[in-house]
C-alpha cells in the first residue's frame, strides 16, 4: 500500500511540475521530437502516450548522456523488437526519463520508511522497466518469425514454380501473411521499390532481425543468386533445413527439461509424498504418540 501511494504521489508531483514548465516554456519541441510524439500514436495506449509527452522534453538530455554508440545500439535493438507500441528511440529516451524519476522518487520514499529492499526494487524499476519490455518484444518477435518462416518458404516455392518472378511472388505471398514476418517483407519490398538493390535490402532484413533462420534465408538467397542455383530448389531445401533445426532444438529443450523435472520430483514431491503417507498411516493406526512428550 505504501509503495502504491509513493508511486501515485511521485507521478502526480512530477506531472504537475512538468505541466507548469511546459506551459511556461516559449520554445517549441524540436521537429523530430514532435514527430516522435505522433509516430505510432494509434499503436500505443493512453498511459504510454501520456508518459511519452511527460518525458519528451528530457529525451535529448537522455540521448546525450547515452552517447552516439549506445544510441545506435539501442535503435538497432528497437528495430529488432519491431517498434512495439510505436516505440522510437526518442520515445524510449522519454520513457527512461519518466521511469527514472519515478524510480528515484519511490526509492527515496522507501528509504525514509526504512524499506531498503523496496528502495532497491524501485531503483531497478526505474533502470530496467523499459528495457524489459524491449527484451520481451525481441524474443516474442523472433519466435513468431521462426515459426512462420518454413511455411512461408513452402508457399513461396510453389508460387515461384508456377512461373511468377521472385520479386512478384514475394510480394504476393507476403500480402497473404500477417504479423512480424510480413511486416519485415513489406519493408524490404518498399526499399527495393525506392531503388535499393536486392542484395542490400536483404542485408538490411538480416540486420533488423536477431534470428538464425532469417540469416539462413538471406544467405541462401544470396548464394543461390551468385551460383545460379534454381530458386525453387533453394527455398524447399531451406524450409526442410529450418524444420530439421527446429526439431533438433525441441529435442535439446526436452533433454534439458528431464533433469529439471527429476530434480523437482526428488527434492520436493517425493519427500512431501512420503511425509503425507507416513502421517496418514500413523493417524489411521491410532498409534499413541504420548511417549514422545515424555
Amino acid at each position: 500500500m505504501n509503495l502504491l501511494l509513493a508511486l501515485v504521489a511521485g507521478l502526480s508531483v512530477y506531472g504537475a511540475i512538468l505541466g507548469i514548465r511546459m506551459y511556461r516554456a516559449d520554445a517549441e519541441l524540436p521537429s523530430d521530437l514532435a514527430v516522435a510524439l505522433e509516430v505510432g500514436a494509434s499503436r500505443t495506449g493512453a498511459v504510454g502516450s501520456g508518459i511519452d509527452r511527460m518525458g519528451m522534453r528530457w529525451a535529448p538530455a537522455v540521448l546525450r548522456m547515452m552517447g552516439p554508440k549506445a544510441v545506435n545500439k539501442k535503435r538497432h535493438q528497437i528495430d529488432m523488437a519491431g517498434n512495439p507500441g510505436g516505440l522510437t528511440i526518442d520515445r524510449y529516451a522519454a520513457r527512461r526519463a519518466v521511469y527514472g524519476v519515478l524510480g528515484l522518487a519511490g526509492a527515496f520514499s522507501m528509504l525514509l520508511q526504512g524499506q531498503l529492499v523496496l528502495a532497491l526494487l524501485m531503483i531497478l524499476f526505474g533502470l530496467f522497466w523499459v528495457e524489459a519490455g524491449i527484451w520481451s518484444a525481441v524474443r516474442v518477435r523472433r519466435e513468431h518469425i521462426e515459426r512462420t518462416l518454413p511455411d512461408f518458404l513452402d508457399v513461396l516455392a510453389v508460387v515461384v514454380s508456377a512461373g511468377l518472378g521472385f520479386r512478384q511472388a514475394l510480394e504476393r505471398v507476403a500480402g497473404k501473411y500477417e504479423g512480424p514476418w510480413a511486416d519485415e517483407l513489406h519493408i524490404t519490398l518498399r526499399q527495393m521499390d525506392m531503388g535499393v538493390s536486392r542484395r542490400q535490402a536483404f542485408e538490411e532484413l538480416r540486420r533488423r532481425n536477431d534470428s538464425e533462420q532469417v540469416a539462413m534465408f538471406v544467405t541462401a538467397l544470396q548464394q543461390g543468386e551468385e551460383l545460379g542455383a534454381p530458386i525453387v530448389d533453394t527455398l524447399i531445401a531451406l524450409a526442410n533445413d529450418m524444420r530439421r533445426t527446429d526439431a533438433q532444438a525441441a529435442r535439446r529443450k526436452a533433454a534439458k527439461a528431464v533433469p529439471k523435472a527429476t530434480f523437482a520430483v526428488t527434492t520436493f514431491l517425493l519427500p512431501g509424498t512420503l511425509i503425507l503417507l507416513t502421517v496418514g498411516f500413523v493417524y489411521g493406526a491410532n498409534v499413541d504418540l504420548g511417549f514422545l512428550g515424555g
